[in-house]
């Protein structure tokens, strides 16, 4: 069946815009702790999530707020320092990409890391967009080896 050229694949530019808005959302969430329902109806009333894809939005917002020290724990021995002495937005950053790693197998390793690379490029402090790679990449190895594997190969 013809689509007019549209594909069943997830709009990318819908998930860059959600995983823009998560990064504010989560780091909202880890400076407020505010309830999890606030701050999705504050993202949602507000102008962060038009055109974005709410639902993925909302399944890693959830994922995050609900499991944060899981993941906390996926990346944080792969850290070179504490987890408290870790910037509050590289903190925003690494639980998502962990989420995100984990958790949505469907979206390749390789574009979790650049997505969230250059939100850390956007938000972060200077250049820790150079250490967020560092920590996903090692990351991508332990929750996708073989992915990994594979794509090294190639």
């Amino acid at each position: 069946m013809n689509n007019g050229g549209q594909t069943s694949k997830p709009n990318v530019w819908a998930r860059r815009k959600a995983r823009r808005a998560l990064v504010q959302a989560v780091y909202e969430w880890q400076m407020s702790a505010n309830n999890l329902a606030d701050i999705r109806t504050s993202f949602l009333d507000g102008d962060a999530l038009k055109k974005a894809d709410i639902d993925f939005f909302d399944e890693l917002l959830t994922r995050v707020v609900h499991h944060a020290s899981a993941m906390d724990d996926a990346f944080s021995p792969l850290l070179d320092r504490p987890l408290a002495q870790l910037n509050p937005v590289e903190h925003a950053i690494l639980r998502l990409a962990t989420a995100e790693l984990a958790h949505r197998i469907d979206v390749p390793y390789l574009v979790v890391i650049d997505q969230y690379v250059e939100l850390a490029k956007t938000f972060g402090a200077q250049d820790s967009h150079k250490y967020i790679n560092g920590v996903l990449d090692k990351l991508a190895g332990r929750l996708r080896a073989v992915e990994v594997r594979a794509s090294r190969r190639g």
